[in-house]
């Protein structure tokens, strides 16, 4: 369930005309290196985070890993999100992210190419800094749930997110401190907050807007 406030409006519709269905090197290349964006919390109690934006090359063009967290969890249950969590003492990003990733759905880390980072997060509700560190694998393994945190785990072709019957945005809250949310409906789940908010800076680094959409609009997430 989506927690929308009562002040709440629609937002602007996807800033692309059609999507991409392109291999996964397209996607890989425009992603800045990992490690050449300081680790900088936008407040002093942030949890560090990072989570893995694992992209492979299926029938569809390229495919991004994607997990549901299980209902039974305290915080964010039910939502589709990345293979991730809290950065240990001495771990790095990419070290975080490869062992959450093994963890919650077996990924082996022998098979994956740390190649780069997205911009990095601050969430507002749960105060963390998450490091969105993106890899490529050859193709897309067959994975499972191995730890009860994570109900299903698939891959996701970024086609898919990209038709315009699929994206939607939101703005909550009032101005001048309402802030734009990002949202991908599925046939059967929506992807949201700081996961879409992802999702939007990698196909914002993709695509060129049209002509009269403007550029894309990633802001903070919730």
């Amino acid at each position: 369930m989506v927690p929308r406030p009562a002040d709440w409006a629609p937002g602007p519709p996807a800033w692309w005309r059609a999507p991409v269905v392109a291999p996964s090197e397209r996607w890989l290349e425009v992603v800045p290196p990992t490690g050449s964006a300081p680790i900088a919390p936008a407040f002093p109690d942030a949890r560090a985070s990072a989570v893995l934006v694992a992209i492979a090359d299926g029938p569809a063009g390229a495919e991004v890993l994607l997990t549901k967290r299980s209902m039974a969890l305290r915080h964010h249950r039910g939502e589709v999100s990345f293979p991730g969590g809290r950065m240990d003492p001495h771990e790095s990003p990419v070290d975080t992210a490869l062992r959450e990733a093994w963890e919650e759905v077996g990924l082996d880390p022998t098979l994956v190419e740390p190649v780069g980072e997205l911009a990095h997060l601050n969430t507002v509700v749960s105060k963390s800094y998450i490091v969105p560190v993106v890899a490529a694998l050859p193709e897309p393994v067959v994975l499972a749930p191995m730890t009860g945190e994570v109900d299903t785990v698939w891959w996701q072709p970024l086609a898919d997110l990209m038709r315009t019957d699929t994206y939607r945005s939101e703005r909550w809250g009032r101005p001048p401190l309402d802030r734009l949310l990002h949202f991908f409906d599925l046939d059967d789940e929506t992807i949201w907050g700081a996961t879409a908010h992802m999702l939007v800076d990698l196909i914002g680094r993709v695509v060129v807007p049209a002509a009269d959409a403007g550029p894309s609009p990633v802001t903070r997430s919730g």
